[in-house]
């Protein structure tokens, strides 16, 4: 093991250990996917209508977004297009970016469509029940069960792989900057502040017992750089805990907010050059700003930026075996289209 760097500042740690729990030669693909919500899991592919170009010269700067003012009708179309996989009780599908998981009574919301989504899937009286969902801003992954004693099982199998600090979930993200280190691990104790009427995540430096307590959180995440170019990064995120926004705010702690954060990103700011965090408390979520380079290799306009969904996605997700010794089962969904448009453009090439 080898070390890399570590910081503090403003109640976080950024740890350099060397960490080897990545599952090296894991495969994001860079090429564009279905235009609608491209599904893969493991080498299974499933046609899903027409193509859309993902370059530069695409007719839309964000394709495969979830399109506005879906009716309950055509969103449980759109869900049942994003099935991954089925296996017995258990169903998956890659989450489009933008579609929140509960929400108030009235919404319309992945929750509040699961009785439809279940007779359309053919379920019966068999109710699909959220196992493990990627937030409402990212996309990714959603683990659905028709039984509630597997649903119970994968739980535990979560809460002790969380107690045991091994990772089930991988998230990829574009970030606006490059970490200092290349891998490591992200400390920070964080707490939810009601702030001019929104409940935002916030970083506490050395919490008390009290503040412990009263809900502050600490958490943890692994990260690693990918790949790097125009100012830019791809990076693999595994949280070790789970809290409100951790991805989001571990990586603004880091100086290098995710591409598309137009809630955190407002908390790094620039003199000459040298980023610095602002205040979290008095800094007031606001449309992210990127320089005139990063527009033009985004080929995107100010007003287009600032639409730009966030480059947050749940890529892969690790189940237990059948049996206690069997390797973990692996599921994993494809990069959404405006994602692999955004790492052509800037030149993000993986292996």
């Amino acid at each position: 093991m080898r070390t890399v760097l570590t910081r503090e500042m403003d109640g976080r740690r950024v740890v350099g250990p060397i960490w080897s729990g990545w599952r090296r030669g894991l495969a994001v693909s860079t090429a564009p996917e279905d235009a609608g919500f491209g599904i893969e899991a493991r080498h299974h592919r499933q046609p899903r209508g027409s193509r859309l170009r993902s370059g530069p010269l695409g007719d839309q700067p964000f394709p495969g977004l979830l399109p506005k003012n879906l009716s309950r009708e055509e969103l449980v179309d759109a869900l049942r297009a994003a099935v991954v996989d089925r296996k017995g009780p258990l169903v998956t599908l890659n989450k489009p970016q933008g579609l929140p998981v509960t929400g108030k009574s009235g919404e319309l919301t992945l929750l509040s469509v699961l009785p439809e989504l279940s007779q359309s899937l053919g379920l019966g009286e068999q109710e699909l029940q959220v196992v493990r969902a990627s937030g409402k801003e990212s996309s990714g992954l959603v683990l659905l069960s028709s039984c509630p004693q597997t649903a119970s099982r994968l739980q535990k199998f979560f809460t002790h792989s969380q107690r045991a600090q091994r990772p089930t979930a991988t998230y990829c993200a574009v970030t606006n900057g490059i970490p200092t280190a290349s891998e490591g691990k992200i400390q920070a104790a964080l707490k939810l502040e009601h702030i001019d009427g929104v409940n935002l995540t916030v970083p506490v430096k050395a919490p008390s017992r009290k503040d412990i307590l009263e809900g502050v959180k600490k958490t943890l995440s692994h990260f690693r750089v990918v790949a790097t170019g125009s100012g830019c990064a791809l990076v693999q995120l595994q949280p070790l805990t789970v809290f409100t926004s951790q991805l989001q705010v571990h990586m603004v702690l880091q100086l290098c907010p995710v591409l598309g954060d137009h809630t955190y990103s407002a908390r790094v700011g620039t003199v000459l050059g040298q980023r610095f965090l602002l205040p979290a408390e008095s800094t007031k979520p606001q449309r992210q700003v990127l320089d005139e380079a990063l527009l033009r290799r985004l080929h995107l306009t100010p007003s287009q930026a600032a639409q730009l969904p966030l480059h947050l996605h749940l890529h892969r997700l690790l189940l237990p075996g059948t049996r206690a010794r069997d390797t973990p089962i692996e599921l994993l969904a494809p990069l959404p289209p405006y994602f692999s448009r955004t790492l052509q453009c800037l030149g993000l090439h993986l292996q």
